[in-house]
């Protein structure tokens, strides 16, 4: 499968973020976004309001000019940050009075979050969830239909 640059360093942040426990919702320079964008928080600025899809007027310019922050657009960056936040389990937008999870940077919270943001910019290159592993487990004649390298059967 052929992934555009944008989508496999994305992912390489993210992972590095992850399991280097740099991973941080509420942080805009340690979130999914964030970190996409080598721990800046400069793209806070596209909103009024941390998980909001709303450009303000610095976002709508950057939006008209077709500006890009590592291959993506200001509202692309807002919906990643949305569908992270969501997944993760916070109500938005971020607000002291709104529901957000007992312990944000739980394992398990971080990866469901991870695993919306992953499944989005797969959509976002039009290319296979890399996500999906029900591939593993399908078969024809009683066999796998794909194999593992390394796996025998």
């Amino acid at each position: 499968m052929e992934t555009s640059i944008r989508l496999e360093q994305a992912i390489k942040k993210l992972y590095t973020a992850f399991h280097n426990n740099q991973l941080h919702p509420e942080c805009c320079k340690q979130c999914a976004v964030g970190n996409m964008l080598d721990n800046t928080d400069n793209w806070k600025h596209f909103s009024d309001h941390h998980g909001s899809l709303e450009l303000n007027y610095v976002g709508q310019v950057h939006e008209s000019f077709g500006r890009k922050f590592n291959g993506y657009s200001p509202l692309e960056l807002l919906k990643i940050e949305a569908i992270f936040l969501k997944a993760c389990g916070y109500q938005l937008p971020i607000h002291h009075k709104n529901f957000k999870p007992e312990n944000p940077k739980n394992k398990d919270i971080l990866f469901d979050g991870l695993t919306e943001v992953i499944t989005f910019l797969c959509e976002l290159d039009g290319v296979s969830n890399i996500m999906d592993y029900t591939k593993l487990f399908e078969f024809e004649n009683d066999r796998p239909r794909y194999r593992l390298k390394g796996i025998l059967i």
